[in-house]
């Protein structure tokens, strides 16, 4: 049994392809989102995937021993760790945003395999049991300790594309570079991914430089011209959850994205001058 803790965009959009492609899968949620989708199951919309309703079974608490994928918001895991935990589950994967999860999840889970992907999709939640599918990809990265992982193969035979190599930190740190560079940046300009990036070009060239340099200091070198290239591949239009949530004064993961490479610089004597003044602004106007 599969158990994915948050059904959002994200989580919701695994469950429903696991269910499609016939594993059981429970969908763990708040109380609010359980009755939603007990009552209507949930809807994807998706041009690659095609549309469709599955009725997935819903829970506020995670199954005995379920293979757990996690797919919470970053600042949501200290709320659903205890429960987890408490399940004893066989596994679990985690694809939250960041780089600092992974310590306080082995804690809670001593004994129990863990391991940190990430993905990348486009998918936004259109009501609580509606779902967006709008890239035409959805990529998860493993590291080679998932190998053997029965999440992870159970996503790949639902239709996602996996990718399975290197280590764990290589895997988050090169969703978290592209990631935190475009949050931060598209928030602070408040502006999608081409304007923001061009708008102070010094300033996107210093955000560039910490980041990369955070990188290396933790073992994950990367040349500043290959997150350069990666930011330009961006479409331009392109607006971040980061920069949607703190326009609309909702929950953020500002500080898992710019927070957690202020305390990299700390912790490695990095300065981090451009990271911190935009921290600042962002978390001045929140």
């Amino acid at each position: 049994m599969f158990a994915v803790v948050g059904p959002g965009a994200v989580g919701g959009l695994f469950a429903w392809l696991l269910q499609r492609a016939g594993h059981e899968v429970v969908a763990v949620g708040r109380p609010g989102t359980v009755e939603a989708i007990r009552r209507d199951g949930i809807e994807v919309r998706s041009e690659q995937f095609g549309d469709g309703v599955q009725r997935i079974r819903a829970e506020t608490e995670v199954p005995a021993g379920a293979h757990v994928i996690v797919a919470t918001k970053a600042y949501g895991l200290a709320d659903v760790l205890p429960g987890i935990a408490a399940a004893r589950p066989a596994e679990v994967v985690s694809f939250l945003n960041g780089i600092e999860h992974m310590a306080p999840l082995r804690d809670a889970l001593p004994g129990v395999p863990v391991a940190g992907a990430s993905v990348a999709v486009s998918a936004l939640r259109a009501s609580a049991t509606v779902i967006d599918h709008r890239s035409p990809f959805v990529r998860i990265e493993a590291p080679e300790i998932a190998a053997e992982s029965a999440a992870v193969r159970a996503l790949a035979d639902a239709g996602p594309s996996v990718r399975i190599g290197g280590t764990e930190a290589e895997v988050l740190w090169a969703k978290f570079r592209l990631l935190a560079a475009l949050a931060l940046l598209t928030s602070y300009w408040r502006q999608p991914a081409g304007a923001a990036l061009s708008e102070d070009p010094e300033l996107t060239e210093a955000v560039v430089s910490e980041i990369v340099a955070c990188s290396a200091a933790e073992g994950v070198p990367v040349a500043e011209l290959d997150l350069v290239r990666a930011l330009r591949s961006v479409p331009g239009g392109m607006r971040t959850s980061l920069q949607e949530d703190l326009a609309a004064g909702a929950p953020s993961e500002l500080d898992a994205l710019g927070g957690a490479l202020l305390r990299v610089g700390e912790r490695h004597g990095i300065p981090t001058p451009a990271i911190a003044r935009i921290v600042a602004a962002l978390s001045a106007a929140d």
